[in-house]
């Protein structure tokens, strides 16, 4: 292990490194200039510093602070030699970052005896900060595949559903993405992103009961249609009751909320303002204009520059004004994911209700 010593005098250097070249796979290093012992220190990763307290170009407490500072030494252990023997430059040293201190003269044995002390603990400190390290690995590993095989049963479930609803997988892929970019749009952080791009793809999962002599009719939904078609909201919300993830919590409130309006005129409770969940608030946004885009049995595709507008004049009435400044702010973005699957089917689109 690599071993450092800084002292001026060159004859107590010299009884420094007769004193520990006798360990065994001790390599070691000496300086009289501590700029120079510095220097080295960014160059190696000593495993423990012996540093003299009174050298001309700067003292030894000044060395430690500074060599605190460098990347890799905050935990070293480093030994303060002086002859002081003054509470106050102990004091100072300890606030330094000195770990022990050894008097002048010093003895051999004490010497050696500190050394391999500390040279024990700093392999007992690397061997646990490894083994940190290789538990993080092994946790974060354990999560990401956690959370791929999370990512993987949401979408089947949402595949499921759009796959009842007549149509593939776009519409959920691409409501997921926008409400997304919304989200960065708002500024939300990169957890309440994933949670809402990962949730937003659940929001219509209450459909899986309403009858597909519903979901798939050409024509227009009568009274009692639309009243059954309402209901795959409380029915979403029902699926998700029992679970107490967050991830859950977050898909339970863009169920819920959906079909919420900003003025309060949507459905079920007639919620409005910031009483709607700020993830609802945002997949209605995303949701509405993936509808308007997209072919349903009930109508064509509308060009996506005529559903851009229509959000924009919904703003302060069927949507939060915030989420769509955020959508026009991303517009570039959310234009380009229509863009690029032009010659795509695209999905599965708003209920009737």
């Amino acid at each position: 292990m690599p071993l450092l010593i800084v002292d001026d005098s060159e004859s107590s250097l010299l009884a420094l490194e007769t004193a520990v070249r006798g360990f065994a796979g001790c390599e070691v290093e000496s300086f009289t200039n501590p700029l120079e012992a510095l220097a080295r220190c960014r160059e190696v990763d000593f495993d423990v510093v012996l540093v003299d307290y009174l050298m001309p170009e700067m003292n030894g407490i000044e060395m430690i602070r500074r060599l605190r500072r460098q990347p890799g030494y905050e935990d070293v252990p480093v030994v303060m030699i002086t002859s002081q023997a003054k509470r106050a430059v102990r004091l100072e040293a300890l606030e330094a970052g000195a770990t022990d201190f050894l008097a002048k003269p010093f003895d051999p044995l004490e010497l050696q005896a500190r050394v391999l002390n500390l040279m024990a603990l700093h392999r007992a400190q690397l061997a646990l900060a490894d083994r940190a390290k290789s538990l993080d690995m092994a946790f974060r590993h354990a999560t990401e595949q956690a959370d791929m095989r999370e990512q993987e049963i949401i979408w089947c479930l949402a595949q499921a559903m759009a796959s009842r609803d007549g149509n593939t997988g776009d519409h959920i892929e691409r409501v997921a993405n926008i409400a997304e970019l919304i989200a960065e749009g708002l500024g939300l952080d990169r957890i309440q992103r994933r949670n809402i791009y990962l949730a937003a793809p659940l929001h219509d999962i209450g459909k899986i009961a309403i009858p597909d002599a519903i979901l798939q009719k050409p024509g227009k939904l009568d009274r009692h249609e639309i009243e059954r078609m309402r209901e795959h909201v409380p029915i979403g919300v029902a699926i998700l009751a029992n679970s107490s993830a967050e991830l859950s919590r977050v898909a339970t409130a863009i169920i819920a909320g959906h079909h919420e309006k900003w003025d309060g005129s949507g459905y079920p409770k007639g919620l409005s303002g910031d009483a709607i969940p700020i993830e609802a608030r945002i997949v209605a946004v995303a949701d509405v204009f993936e509808a308007l885009c997209s072919d349903r049995p009930y109508k064509q595709a509308w060009p996506i520059e005529r559903a851009y507008e229509e959000i924009i004049a919904c703003s302060g009435s069927h949507f939060d004004p915030a989420c769509v400044a955020a959508f026009r702010r991303k517009w570039p973005a959310i234009r380009a994911l229509f863009e690029h699957g032009a010659d795509e089917d695209h999905s599965m689109a708003v209920s009737n209700g």
